[in-house]
């Protein structure tokens, strides 16, 4: 897959969104908290594990969101979608209105977010718009399951946060479900605009632009011993790369690749004999992953409370706080 440039430069004034918070102006966690947050680790495992189980229920659905460059791309189109079903509703997203933002954002050339629009129209992740039939250009609407795919994908990030603060997200999202539409295009605004996600540390770089890296390592952090939390070198339940790529669209010999590459910079490694022990997975490289998920889950937290909070407490939305604010 093509990895392109990196965002333009007003993007990349933004380092590391929602990094420090100004205490009088949200009670949103940052990404620094809950990187520090000694439950994190725990909570991050849970997390894997439940992203896991949404690919194992769907693959197909939730394909779009096991890879880098997809899942920027469905959250940019996404985004587009709910901010034009709030303006009219059925107006869905133009193909050609989705391509110009994949490549303002510089998420891929326009043949590849061609070939992904036609991908997701193939196996029904996106549907021609209601009562577009006979339209030289017919919007499209993501179905039914890719938006219960979204609000999943969403619960379990929440459900992340309130393991960490004993909030209740979960449950005040359920209390207004048409939250979602309001919170994802101003996820999907933090997560592009952030350099952190769209340029990870070294070895989640590794993983990440490959297909379905993001879900083997989830399941790299899932099979972590948790009696070994604290060790240089915390060891796993897995003794081959066949087992660790069954089930993915990634080939044993393109992933034996990326783990050759990541043994060399020493982010894992067999405890014994290659493939007859189990791996090991360093403690750099999980300290990597996890910042990688406070970004995410910071840049979720702050949308959830400019979002969601406001409304059920009778107020106006108010738009989350700009990263020059957070670095305050």
């Amino acid at each position: 897959m093509e990895r392109t440039a990196n965002p333009d430069a007003d993007d990349q004034e933004i380092s590391a969104p929602f990094a420090k918070r100004p205490s009088d102006l949200s009670m949103a966690m940052t990404s620094d908290e809950i990187l520090a947050h000694p439950a994190l680790g725990a909570c991050a495992r849970s997390q894997a594990q439940a992203l896991l189980l949404i690919h194992q229920a769907s693959p197909r659905t939730a394909s779009p969101f096991a890879t880098q460059q997809r899942w920027l791309m469905a959250q940019a189109a996404l985004a587009q979608y709910f901010r034009n079903e709030a303006a009219r509703s059925g107006s869905g997203l133009l193909a050609e209105r989705f391509l110009d933002l994949v490549e303002r954002h510089q998420l891929a050339s326009r043949n590849t977010a061609t070939a992904f629009v036609k991908e997701m129209l193939k196996y029904g992740i996106v549907n021609y718009a209601a009562l577009s039939e006979g339209r030289r250009h017919r919007p499209v609407e993501p179905s039914p399951m890719t938006l219960a795919v979204l609000r999943h994908w969403l619960v379990v990030h929440l459900a992340t946060l309130d393991g960490l603060d004993g909030g209740a997200r979960v449950e005040m999202l359920r209390a207004r479900p048409s939250a979602l539409g309001l919170m994802q295009p101003l996820i999907a605004d933090g997560l592009l605009a952030s350099r952190d996600v769209r340029k990870p540390d070294r070895t989640f770089s590794l993983f990440t632009w490959v297909n379905d890296g993001g879900i083997v390592m989830d399941r790299l952090i899932v099979a972590c011993l948790p009696e070994a939390d604290g060790l240089p070198r915390v060891p796993t339940d897995i003794t081959s790369i066949s087992s660790l790529a069954q089930g993915l669209n990634l080939s044993r010999s393109q992933l034996s690749r990326k783990f050759a590459a990541a043994e060399a910079i020493g982010s894992l490694g067999w405890t014994g004999l290659r493939g007859k022990s189990p791996l090991w997975v360093s403690a750099g490289f999980r300290r990597e992953y996890h910042a990688a998920q406070a970004v995410k889950l910071a840049i979720i937290d702050a949308v959830f409370e400019a979002s969601v909070v406001p409304t059920l407490r009778g107020y106006d939305v108010i738009e989350p706080m700009s990263a020059s604010a957070c670095a305050r």
